[in-house]
């Protein structure tokens, strides 16, 4: 059993989904593992992961239209040290995941055919996110 770790940075700029998916296939590709599991993480608190439907941008649009209505800028929350984006950031977050778990099988991960892995940008102006990925496998 070989582990491997790799930190890359994504800039955004303001809200949105900014799919990595080809980063990731490039960086597991380059660590010969032919199965195992890979984990994604976003070291953030106001940007979140997701896997979705790469092939109809109209996904992507309704899924920040959705969150836009759950968790909208507002002067309800109490936290607000950060701008009026920030509260809603955050419970976007909380709402979505850090975290993502996904099987490598004959040496790519195991996403399906319209599948593919998202930042979720929940602040407004533009921030350079750290993702984590991290490998167990032979």
């Amino acid at each position: 059993m070989r582990q491997a770790t790799h930190a890359m940075r994504i800039e955004t700029k303001g809200r949105g989904l900014y799919e990595f998916t080809d980063k990731v296939l490039r960086w597991c590709a380059s660590g010969d593992f032919s199965t195992g599991l890979l984990t994604v993480y976003c070291r953030h608190t106001s940007a979140s992961l997701l896997i979705q439907e790469n092939a109809d941008p109209d996904v992507q649009t309704d899924l920040q239209n959705y969150f836009e209505e759950l968790a909208p800028e507002s002067d309800r929350y109490i936290h607000s040290a950060e701008g009026p984006d920030d509260m809603p950031a955050h419970l976007r977050t909380a709402l979505t995941q850090t975290s993502l778990s996904i099987p490598i099988v004959d040496g790519r991960p195991a996403l399906g055919t319209w599948q593919g892995i998202y930042l979720f940008e929940h602040r407004t102006r533009p921030h350079v996110r750290e993702i984590i990925l991290h490998v167990i496998g032979n």
